[in-house]
């Protein structure tokens, strides 16, 4: 907390009164700093790390970089084009507009280190080797952290999310082969899985979005 009150007097405040036409987002000691320009970044680039040495602080060397934020208007062939921030990557992607028509945008969707993070989350929970615990017990535990994933990383690009999610659906039909032998055929699986979302199609928070294997 000490080191975030520094930040904002040392930087957020500085840049808000000596550069009120520069847009930026801070988290903590991560930082994205909005130019028109490549000579626009360059400048404030150095005018940023000039600010960080007379407070003590200094830029990251390797973590600090300028990227074009390439899409339909920034046509440029310059390196990098994407950048993580807050779990997100943000880089070109193909869009389509209100008319249906391709275009490339620059637009965020999970990035790969949060997916792996949660998709070890997900591992470590075992729900297949949980057969002392009914359906609705295992509902229970992953619903309110599943729920979470949906809200936050799910707001930009939330198909991004779905082979996670169908992960866990192999998972709980793993759960049920195990906990029921009359289901250890695949047809039987089937046909218990397809009945089950339908009787109770609010269960698991991620049915909302992806309810097929």
């Amino acid at each position: 907390m000490l080191a975030n009150l520094f930040l904002h007097y040392a930087l957020d405040a500085w840049l808000a009164r000596e550069h009120p036409r520069i847009r930026f987002e801070r988290f903590a000691d991560d930082m994205v700093v909005h130019c028109v320009t490549k000579k626009q970044a360059l400048f404030m680039k150095a005018a940023i790390g000039k600010r960080l040495e007379a407070t003590g602080l200094r830029l990251h060397p390797d973590k600090t970089t300028i990227v074009h934020c390439r899409d339909a208007r920034r046509r440029g062939l310059y390196e990098p084009t994407s950048f993580d921030f807050l779990g997100y990557t943000f880089r070109p992607r193909q869009a389509l507009s209100r008319t249906g028509a391709p275009f490339t945008a620059f637009t965020p969707a999970i990035s790969a280190a949060a997916l792996k993070r949660i998709s070890r989350e997900v591992r470590a929970w075992r729900l297949h080797l949980r057969t002392g615990h009914t359906l609705n017990d295992l509902a229970e535990a992953i619903n309110p952290i599943v729920r979470g994933w949906m809200q936050y990383y799910g707001a930009f690009r939330r198909s991004a999310l779905y082979p996670l999610l169908r992960r866990i659906n192999t998972y709980l039909m793993r759960w049920a082969r195990k906990k029921y032998k009359r289901l250890r055929g695949t047809r039987k699986l089937t046909r218990w899985w397809a009945g089950l979302c339908t009787r109770e199609p609010g269960l698991f928070a991620h049915w909302a979005w992806v309810r097929a294997f």
